[in-house]
């Protein structure tokens, strides 16, 4: 699946559009490395995700094309 549709799935960041200009800001880094929005993210993948001054670092453990709102957490872990 790629990063931004991940990105939007996991409810990480709530919009698409937002999530590909945080990946060409350069605010996303996937396995220690500035990501594109098109990179295909695997189970097991640690993506960092900087918010201003906060860094929020999660590892993959499901991909699914579609969650509900209230069980998306379920698709990664914040380490």
């Amino acid at each position: 699946m790629r990063l931004d549709k991940y990105l939007k799935v996991s409810r990480l960041i709530k919009r698409r559009p937002v999530a590909n200009e945080a990946c060409d800001a350069g605010r996303i880094r996937v396995n220690g490395k500035t990501a594109k929005a098109s990179l295909n993210v695997k189970v097991g993948d640690i993506i960092e995700i900087t918010f201003g001054d906060k860094v929020v670092k999660v590892e993959v453990l499901s991909i699914e094309e579609t969650y509900k709102k209230d069980e998306a957490k379920e698709l990664y872990r914040v380490l």
